[in-house]
């Protein structure tokens, strides 16, 4: 099992170098194109291989002149599979950290809760890997206060830190009567712009499999300067109006750091991190 994830890790490492040559000779096709549209002359750091481009975007379709990045081979078996997540938390857990968890796993389909127990993260990524879970979430807390989900897919990432605040759980908003539904929800993506906000919804919409078209259920992501407010609704259409039934929990998440591997691998590249210049007022939306 070590070495298979060894290799596939290899495996993993060279095809994002594949990509960066293969976006670099994209964007010189590009080049040459838009030379001819515009009826200007080759740019001259690409006259040697002018000939060879040539003939490559002749051979090549519009499906085939793109080149695949490694997010498509990363959430590939998410076509013939549903997502099969483990939950767990920090070490030592609340009350309060309990019942978010339990909570959290009404919220994602397909979920089973791990008891953490002692077991350090290497051990629960070797555990998810052999138990083929296709991601892994954990949820942490600082004084009996949620502060922290990390979701790692697998088996070879990415893995995203979200930091969370504002944690209000369904006991909170007294909706413990209620019988939550088990439909698979509808997901609501709202103001998410950039190439680090497609990103991010890619990593959470591979948390839910595809539901029915008469589900009642929805779950809103809606970015707000660099936090995502999550809100968890079911809905009722009448005659001319729809009522909205908020189910909980609520709590917003601030991504912080993407690594292009599983939850503590060191030598994980970090594909984006929150930097202190980030935060000035003119680049708050990140997302």
């Amino acid at each position: 099992m070590l070495r298979k994830n060894v290799r596939l890790r290899k495996e993993y490492l060279m095809r994002i170098e594949d990509e960066k040559r293969a976006k670099q000779k994209y964007d010189n096709k590009m080049r040459l194109l838009n030379a001819e549209i515009e009826r200007k002359n080759v740019p001259t750091d690409l006259y040697r291989d002018e000939e060879n481009l040539r003939k490559e975007i002749n051979a090549q379709d519009d499906n085939t002149i793109v080149p695949r990045t490694h997010i498509d081979d990363e959430y590939a078996m998410s076509f013939y599979r549903e997502p099969q997540i483990a939950l767990t938390t920090s070490r030592s857990p609340s009350q309060r950290l309990v019942t978010l968890m339990k909570e959290m796993g009404l919220i994602f389909p397909n979920c089973t809760r791990v008891n953490r127990g002692a077991l350090v993260v290497k051990d629960l990524v070797t555990h998810c890997q052999q138990k083929n879970y296709s991601d892994l979430i954990i949820v942490h807390e600082h004084r009996g206060e949620p502060d922290g989900l990390i979701i790692s897919h697998m088996p070879l990432g990415p893995t995203i830190y979200f930091g969370v605040k504002n944690a209000v759980l369904r006991h909170d908003l007294d909706v413990r009567a209620d019988p939550l539904s088990e439909q698979y929800p509808h997901l609501i993506f709202d103001n998410f712009s950039t190439k680090l906000g497609e990103r991010v919804i890619t990593v959470l919409k591979h948390l839910f499999p595809v539901p029915k078209i008469d589900s009642k259920r929805v779950l809103t992501f809606h970015n707000e300067n660099g936090v995502i407010q999550f809100r968890h609704h079911t809905y009722q259409k009448s005659f001319n109006q729809v009522d909205l039934n908020e189910q909980g929990p609520r709590f917003e998440l601030k991504p912080y750091k993407i690594t292009l591997g599983t939850i503590g691998q060191k030598e994980a590249i970090v594909e984006w991190q929150l930097r202190t210049f980030i935060n000035t007022a003119g680049k708050k939306s990140v997302l």
